[in-house]
C-alpha cells in the first residue's frame, strides 16, 4: 500500500543478479520510488541485502508518449547491480533540470537512493525534529458529520438569526482553503457555557446532529465522542501564533508558500502547525533550500508535492552554525517576503505563487531570502537545488548518526 507495483521488478531483478553478479538492471519507472518514504522501503531491500549499488541514475525528465491524450508523467532511468559487474567503470548522474535534451553528466563516487551523490543511507519517519526546533502538529479533526463547519452563506444566515454566535464562530482552514483564499469557517464552541448555548437553538440543533452523527458510528472511539458533541473530535489547536504548512502543495510553486497565523484561526488536519515559531523559522521554510529537500523526501498526491511532518519536518537539517547576524539576514528578509505579498492585498498565495504571475518584487525577495538562507550553511553559493540537497544529506547523516548511537546504548542500558 506504499510502494509502487513496478517496483515488484527491481525485487525480482535484484534476486536474480544475486545469482548472477555480472549481471546489471536497469529500468524506466516513474520518479516517486526515489522520492519521499518509498526512497528507504524500495532501496533499503534492493541494495544492502544484497551488496548491491546504484550505478548510474538518470534524474526526472518528462516522459514523451506518442499516445492519443499524453498524460503528464515524470521518469526516471536507475541503473543498479553488485559492483563486480561494474569494475573500472565510473557512475554518472544524468541531470536534465537545465535542458531536457542534453543532460547535465555529473561523475560520483557513489549514488544515494535519492539520485543524488552520497551514501546509500535512507531518511526514515522521525516522531521528534532532529534539531533543536519547534514542534510540528497536525490540525484539528471534527469528526462531526459536517454539523460544525460553515460556508460563508450558512455563516451570515446562523448570525442573522443568532448574532449572539459571532464569538464562537472562527475562520476554518485546510491547504486549499490557504493557498487559494477560500472562506471556511466552523463552530469552536469549547468557551461556550450552558446558559450561551441554551440562547443559541440552531447552534444547538447543529451539536445535537454531531451527537447523532457520532452515535451511530462503527468506530466504537467515534462513538465515544458523542458524550462531547460541541468539541472538535481530535482538538490540537495552538493557543499561540502559528506556523501554516499547507500538506499540499502544487509541484508547480518553486517555493513552499507559508505564513504566521493567529491563534484564532482553526487548522484543519490539511495544514500543519508550527506553535512558537518566529520569523526565521518561516523564513527558512520558505527558502528554495527547504523546497529542495521537499522535493526529494516528501511524498507526492498525484504529482502535488505532499508535505509530511515525520519525513520532512522533522529530518530537515537546520543551519547549524548560524551566527546571530545570519539570522538576522534571514529574518529581515523573510519579513521582505512577507511586505511584498502584502503589496497585492486582493491576490491569495496560489496568485502569488504562480510561476507565471509571481510578482517581480516577491520574486527578488524571494531570491534575498534564499542568499540569506544559503549563507546560513556556507559561504559558497548552491549554484542548483541538487547541490543543495547533497548538502543537506550530508548534513542530515552527520546529525543522524550520534541519535543512532544513542539509541542502541540505550536499548542497551534497559535490556
Amino acid at each position: 500500500g506504499t510502494i509502487d507495483f513496478v517496483t515488484a521488478w527491481h525485487a525480482l531483478a535484484a534476486e536474480y543478479m544475486a545469482q548472477a553478479r555480472h549481471v546489471r538492471t536497469a529500468f524506466v519507472s516513474t520518479n516517486s520510488i526515489c522520492q519521499g518514504e518509498q526512497a528507504g522501503l524500495v532501496w533499503g531491500r534492493l541494495l544492502a541485502p544484497y551488496g548491491n549499488k546504484i550505478l548510474f541514475s538518470h534524474r526526472t525528465f518528462a516522459w514523451q508518449s506518442e499516445a492519443r491524450g499524453k498524460a503528464h508523467v515524470h521518469c526516471i532511468i536507475v541503473g543498479f547491480g553488485h559492483p563486480d559487474s561494474f569494475v573500472g567503470q565510473t557512475r554518472r548522474i544524468f541531470d536534465y533540470d537545465l535542458n531536457p535534451e542534453h543532460p547535465v553528466i555529473s561523475e560520483v563516487k557513489n549514488i544515494s537512493p535519492y539520485m543524488v551523490e552520497g551514501s546509500d543511507a535512507v531518511v526514515t519517519l522521525r516522531t521528534d525534529p532532529i534539531c533543536p526546533v519547534p514542534l510540528i502538529v497536525f490540525g484539528s479533526m471534527p469528526n462531526d458529520g459536517g454539523n460544525l463547519l460553515l460556508t460563508t452563506e450558512e455563516k451570515d444566515q446562523l448570525l442573522a438569526n443568532e448574532p449572539q454566535a459571532a464569538p464562537f464562530i472562527r475562520k476554518f482552514l485546510g491547504s486549499e482553503e490557504f493557498i487559494n483564499g477560500i472562506d471556511r469557517w466552523c463552530l469552536w464552541l469549547k468557551a461556550a457555557d450552558p446558559k450561551e448555548m441554551r440562547s443559541m437553538p440552531e447552534v444547538a440543533k447543529r451539536v445535537e446532529a454531531v451527537k447523532a452523527a457520532r452515535s451511530a458510528s462503527s468506530r466504537e472511539a467515534t462513538r465515544k465522542l458523542a458524550v462531547y458533541p460541541s468539541l472538535f473530535g481530535e482538538d490540537r489547536q495552538p493557543d499561540i501564533a502559528y506556523l501554516g504548512i499547507p500538506k499540499t502543495s502544487s509541484e508547480r510553486r518553486r517555493f513552499l508558500p507559508v505564513s504566521i497565523l493567529p491563534s484564532h484561526v482553526i487548522a484543519s488536519t490539511e495544514l500543519f502547525t508550527v506553535p512558537g515559531a518566529t520569523i526565521y523559522h518561516l523564513g527558512v521554510v520558505s527558502s528554495s533550500m527547504h523546497a529542495a529537500w521537499l522535493r526529494q523526501v516528501g511524498g507526492r498526491l498525484k504529482s502535488d508535492y505532499r508535505y509530511a511532518a515525520r519525513l520532512v519536518y522533522n529530518n530537515f537539517p537546520w543551519p547549524q552554525d548560524a551566527t546571530e547576524a545570519q539570522r538576522s539576514a534571514v529574518e529581515s528578509a523573510a519579513q521582505a517576503v512577507l511586505d511584498a505579498r502584502a503589496q497585492f492585498p486582493g491576490s491569495t498565495l496560489a496568485d502569488l505563487y504562480d510561476p507565471v504571475a509571481m510578482p517581480p518584487a516577491l520574486a527578488k525577495a524571494h531570491a534575498a531570502l534564499d542568499l540569506a538562507v544559503d549563507r546560513c550553511y556556507r559561504k559558497e553559493p548552491f549554484h542548483n537545488d541538487r547541490e543543495r540537497v547533497e548538502y543537506l544529506f550530508a548534513l542530515y547523516e552527520k546529525l543522524a548518526a550520534p541519535l543512532a548511537i544513542a539509541s542502541k546504548k540505550s536499548r542497551k542500558t534497559r535490556s
